[in-house]
């Protein structure tokens, strides 16, 4: 993690860390949320905006696809955190005009709180203030942006247990068309870095329904995860702090960089490369089983 420096107490009460989290400023000059409990600051080295755009609404050509895409547009946000990363997308794509449904899940609604109290330090709401305060009170909020219809709901709950114990048909896990997954690192919050997680959410997509994944992680054991979900898994964007990130994907055609035979050898050599089978993290090779199953993937053939 790239050191922070705090914000000036004195700016905002707030700022003081009362609510588990305060202000720090990063190298780039922008300002972003730490979690005090978790020890971990949301988008460090280029700030929420910055990396939201490069990470998320850039690698997966959003403005783009939505502007070609008939009918509602479903974009699952897994870690609304303070939310940076669906605002940004509202900004970026306004142009857009297709019907918009995003579903956010978090298990606490104290981050985008606390961004609310620091907004204007933030900078990255754009007028969305409203719509942040209606989602937090309701857990819905519809409305009109620029002539496109949005409709944006908050599921506060532990992500791993709601999704393996609803249904496949219930319309919260409605297959999207793309997925922001922004969770803590693995070492924080193993539970969201498993491969029977991944594997669920693989479940749940719409195979005539092209979706992409991508997260800020480019470690060997996550990409492996990936693969024996299903998904197709490509080298991602830089971001600032990392020369590399993931992208997944249930069509090959939303994969850029599609790993390898290069890369699959250097998994192999890895020492840290077998998956999270539980939420416990450790590091591990590959087993000779989770081995055999990765040269059968398709993306290897």
């Amino acid at each position: 993690m790239i050191p922070a420096s705090p914000v000036d107490p004195l700016q905002n009460d707030a700022a003081c860390g009362t609510d588990g989290y305060k202000l720090v400023q990063l190298v780039s000059g922008d300002y972003s949320v730490h979690s005090i409990a978790e020890s971990e600051t949301f988008h460090p080295v280029i700030g929420p905006k910055a990396e939201a755009e490069a990470l998320y609404v850039r690698q997966l050509q959003l403005p783009a696809r939505m502007a070609a895409h008939q009918g509602e547009f479903i974009l699952w946000d897994v870690g609304l955190g303070a939310a940076a990363n669906v605002l940004t997308v509202l900004h970026c794509t306004r142009e857009a005009k297709c019907p918009l449904r995003i579903i956010s899940f978090d298990h606490s609604a104290e981050p985008l709180l606390f961004a609310l109290k620091n907004k204007e330090a933030l900078g990255y709401f754009d007028g969305y203030e409203n719509a942040c305060e209606t989602l937090l009170k309701e857990g819905l909020v519809r409305f009109t942006d620029a002539g496109r219809e949005i409709r944006w709901e908050f599921h506060k709950a532990d992500f791993p247990s709601l999704i393996e114990n609803t249904s496949a048909g219930d319309s919260i896990f409605t297959a999207p068309d793309a997925i922001l997954f922004d969770a803590f690192s693995p070492k924080k919050n193993a539970a969201m870095w498993t491969q029977p997680l991944f594997q669920k959410i693989f479940e749940r997509l719409d195979p005539s329904r092209p979706c992409a994944l991508p997260t800020y992680s480019r470690s060997t054991l996550l990409r492996v995860s990936l693969l024996l979900a299903g998904f197709y898994v490509g080298a991602g964007h830089a971001t600032g702090e990392k020369e590399e990130t993931t992208i997944a994907a249930n069509s090959l055609s939303l994969i850029q960089e599609p790993l390898d035979a290069t890369w699959l050898k250097r998994a192999r050599n890895s020492t840290s490369a077998e998956p999270l089978w539980t939420p416990v993290y450790q590091q591990a090779p590959l087993s000779d089983k989770t081995w055999a199953a990765l040269q059968k993937h398709p993306q290897f053939q």
